[in-house]
Parts: structure tokens; C-alpha cells; sequence
């Protein structure tokens, strides 16, 4: 596929935690704790906090006998893709479904987020650790819409009561929690179309599990302003910069 150029990175006078960050190495915040913790250098010597790496100057993590050196990405990529059903948001080589090896890019990147082995549809990979980092904050609230057919026929009373709340187990973090109020349209008499403001791991499922229902397809459509439309599965393409500019506005609120 043909690629979208967002053109080049300054890379003199960069904080030392957006370097990291656009290397793909960590977030920023993770990063500030690996330099409060004396493990990145600049040159071979130890970094402080609010230290800015200039052209040139090489910056490695680790300790001293073990340094990674991490080289800041000279253009940001930002890839949209239709996931197929079986492939896996992992960027683990040794799992033969991982999504790195079914795209097939050039050069480094990794999922934002995730989608379930059993989905498909939006799924965006990028190379910037810190625009994945702001988009997947679950505090900024910032939607994602599916498509989902469910085993059975539903009455409206389904739709009001997914829209409200649904109590399930946040498994990750291991609490009980009643999903945000979301936006649920019926389209047919098994198929319903929602907007999620959270990321709770298998979500959807869960919610239709706890009032009786199957998921039997789940098609992620759009990520905030990023739109699947009529892109085939199984392909992908990059990000224009229209959609970026928007997309960094949103994150940005």
C-alpha cells in the first residue's frame, strides 16, 4: 500500500521522556520513573529529570554493564487496519496470530489497544509510545463504536438496559464495576450498534453475557474520529493527516 508521509521530527533540544516515548520504548510517565531510578543515559552518563537530548547525542536505558539504546522514530506512522478474525493485538513473534507479522510493515510498530482474537475490524498501530499512551487513557472518555450480532432476538428493554450500566468484573484490575452509561441503537432484531468510552478487557461480551446473550460476530467501525468505512478485511492503510490533526485535537482536550 502506498504510504502517507507526516513529515520529519525536530530532534534537537527533545525532553528526554518524549524521546523514550517516540522511540517506542515506554510512556512518558514510565519513562520519568526509569530517570528518577538513574537507569537512562545520555553520552554514558547518568540523565536527571527535564534533561533534553540534543542531535546527535545517544541515549541508552538499563544499567551500566546493560544498556538498550533506543533511537527516537524519525516519522511518525500511523497505520489503521481491519483485523480478521484469529489474529491476536500482541506483538509477541513466538504466537504465530500476532498482528506485527500480519501487517508486515517496514519498520517498527505496535497495537494501540487491543481487539479480541474472536473480532475483527478497527484496530490502529503506530510507532508514537506517546500518542498510544493519551489514546488509551480510559479517563479521556474517547469513543469507540461497534457493530455486534448477538444469538437471539432482543426487545428494547435489552437496549435501555445495556445503555445504562451493566455490573460485571473488571477482571484486569480485579474489582466489580458497573459499565459507563453508552450510547446502544438496535439495528435488527439481533444486531445492535454501541459506543464505548472505556476499555474494560472483553467488555461487550461480558455485557451481553450478563443479561443471557452470545456474541456470534463483533466488529469494531471506528476509533473517536478514525473510520473503518469500507476498508477490506485483512487490510490496511495509513492514517491521513487530516485525521490525525483531528485525532491529536481530541486527545488533546
Amino acid at each position: 500500500m502506498s504510504e502517507m508521509k507526516f513529515g520529519k521530527v525536530n530532534t534537537e533540544g527533545v525532553r528526554l521522556n518524549k524521546y523514550l516515548s517516540d522511540g517506542g520504548f515506554c510512556s512518558r510517565r514510565e519513562a520519568d520513573r526509569l530517570i528518577e531510578a538513574g537507569k537512562v543515559f545520555i553520552d554514558g552518563k547518568v540523565a536527571v529529570m527535564g534533561q533534553k537530548v540534543l542531535e546527535g547525542q545517544k541515549v541508552t536505558v538499563g544499567s551500566a554493564d546493560a544498556k538498550k539504546q533506543i533511537t527516537r522514530q524519525e516519522e511518525l506512522v500511523l497505520i489503521a487496519l481491519n483485523k480478521p478474525v484469529g489474529i491476536e493485538c500482541t506483538t509477541d513473534k513466538s504466537n504465530p496470530d500476532n498482528i506485527v507479522d500480519f501487517v508486515d510493515y517496514k519498520s517498527r510498530i505496535f497495537p494501540v489497544g487491543r481487539l479480541d482474537k474472536n473480532s475483527e475490524g478497527l484496530i490502529l498501530l503506530t510507532n508514537d509510545g506517546a500518542l498510544s499512551d493519551k489514546m488509551m487513557r480510559g479517563a479521556n472518555y474517547h469513543e469507540k463504536e461497534y457493530v455486534v450480532t448477538v444469538d437471539k432476538p432482543f426487545d428494547n428493554s435489552f437496549i435501555k438496559k445495556m445503555g445504562a450500566g451493566v455490573p460485571i468484573k473488571d477482571e484486569e484490575h480485579g474489582i466489580d464495576t458497573v459499565t459507563r452509561k453508552c450510547h446502544v441503537e438496535k439495528i435488527s432484531d439481533n444486531k445492535f450498534k454501541i459506543i464505548l468510552t472505556q476499555g474494560i478487557n472483553r467488555q461487550i461480551r461480558r455485557m451481553c453475557g450478563y443479561f443471557g446473550y452470545n456474541v456470534i460476530k463483533l466488529k469494531r467501525v471506528r476509533i473517536m474520529n478514525i473510520k473503518l468505512d469500507k476498508l477490506p478485511v485483512g487490510k490496511w492503510r495509513m492514517v491521513t493527516t487530516h485525521e490525525l490533526k483531528e485525532l491529536r485535537r481530541l486527545i488533546d482536550k
